[in-house]
This record gives C-alpha cells, structure tokens and sequence, in this order.
C-alpha cells in the first residue's frame, strides 16, 4: 500500500501560502460550531522520524483559539500507565464535548513499536486491533469526530532529514540514537504500518495517508482533511 503512493505530490511555497491560509481560516469557524454544537474532534498523529508530525499539528492549532484545543505527547509508558491497560492513559486524554484534543503518537504503538520491538506478545498486539476498532466505536458513538494520520515519507527523504537535523544546532536535539535505531528497522516498522492501516481503518475512523515528503503538501492535506471530517458530521 504504502509503496504505491505518489510521494512527488508537492505545492511550491506560493500556493502553499494562498491554500493554507485559507483551510486554516476554514478551521477556525469551524471551531466555533462545534463548540456551539458540543461536538468532540481528535486528531491523531503517528508517522516515521522526520515525517513532519510537529510542523502539521502547528497548522492544524495555529488559528485556533488556544481555549478550545489541548495538544498532548505520548511516549513510552512509565508509572501507573505501566501497570494499566494500555488504553488507560489515552481516555484521560480524550477530548471533552465542543472540543478539539490533538495527539502527537498514539495508542497505535500498540502495534507498532511495541510489535516491532517486541514490548508486547504477539497475541496481544493482534488483540489490539479489535480493542482498539471497539474503543474508537465508543467514542464515535458519543458524537466524536476521529482523524487518524499516518505521514509517510520514503527512506531516502527520512536519511536527508536526519542528515539536515544533525548539523542544526536548534533542531540537533530531535535527532537520538532511538531514530537510528528505529531506521535500520525500516522493514519491519513498514510491515507493521500496513497491517496497522489494513485492520484499524474504519468508516468511522479512518485512515489517511500523508504523502509528506513535501511538508507544504502534507500541510495543506491535513488541515483540508480535519475541516472536511469536521464539515461532514455538521452536516
């Protein structure tokens, strides 16, 4: 699947600049309905090091006024989240009603890295899929609005990135041997991503594919593609 995308997709910086200002204007009304309407929106973030995760969650928040959105980071479990489910720690993150919760990583480790590392049996990251389709079920019960993005980049964009980050001294610090680690286990991780897409993409969750070698491109894409999931469910 991920083979055949079309990752030339790109804009150039000008239409860039005309399409991002405009679906972020877009995003910004929105806001304000689902607000009026108690509609909850997540959007959630995974993709390879160096896809852009950051750069896109700042266009989706930008406009937004910052009472009506919360940004959250997940990394490894530690503490109580490593003597729960794996799930516990994302439900108190959820968005509350007329709300919109952003997720950098998800609960979609599950089988991911903890597949490929191996943090997890394999009877328990296939389990997952169906906990994880079942979860998201309540949530779109509920009225929630789900966006799930996978940013995708190819190896060889993912190696000038990592070159670029590596001589950045304000941007170096992204950069860990963690990355490294996790490229040189590209096919596995790659595996399990189109697993991931083939068994968790649902009507009422699904997937989109971010084509992000061009960070202009993967930009515009996901903010068009939260305000029509948000345009839809008003609708």
């Amino acid at each position: 699947m991920l083979e055949k995308l079309d990752m030339t997709k790109k804009l150039t910086r000008e239409e860039y600049n005309d399409e991002i200002g405009k679906v972020q204007v877009r995003l910004r009304e929105l806001e304000f309905q689902i607000y009026k309407q108690q509609i909850p929106v997540l959007c959630m973030f995974e993709g390879w090091d160096a896809a852009g995760k950051g750069g896109a969650i700042k266009r989706v928040t930008e406009m937004l006024d910052p009472r009506g959105f919360t940004v959250s980071a997940f990394a490894a479990p530690k503490g109580d989240e490593k003597t729960h489910h794996y799930l516990w720690r994302f439900w108190k993150n959820m968005p509350r009603s007329g709300h919109v919760g952003v997720w950098d990583r998800t609960y979609y480790g599950r089988v991911l890295v903890e597949r490929v590392e191996g943090f997890c049996q394999e009877d328990e990251w296939r389990r997952a899929y169906r906990e994880i389709n079942e979860f998201e079920q309540h949530q779109h019960s509920y009225g929630m609005v789900i966006c799930k993005f996978w940013l995708n980049i190819t190896k060889q964009e993912q190696l000038r990135r990592f070159k670029s980050r590596e001589t950045d001294p304000y941007r170096s610090y992204k950069l860990t041997d963690e990355d490294w680690r996790n490229r040189a286990k590209w096919d596995g991780y790659q595996q399990a991503v189109e697993d991931m897409i083939l068994h968790s993409s649902t009507p009422y969750a699904p997937w989109t594919v971010v084509e992000a070698n061009n960070k202009y491109y993967a930009r515009v894409k996901v903010v068009s593609t939260v305000v029509k999931a948000i345009e839809q469910r008003l609708n």
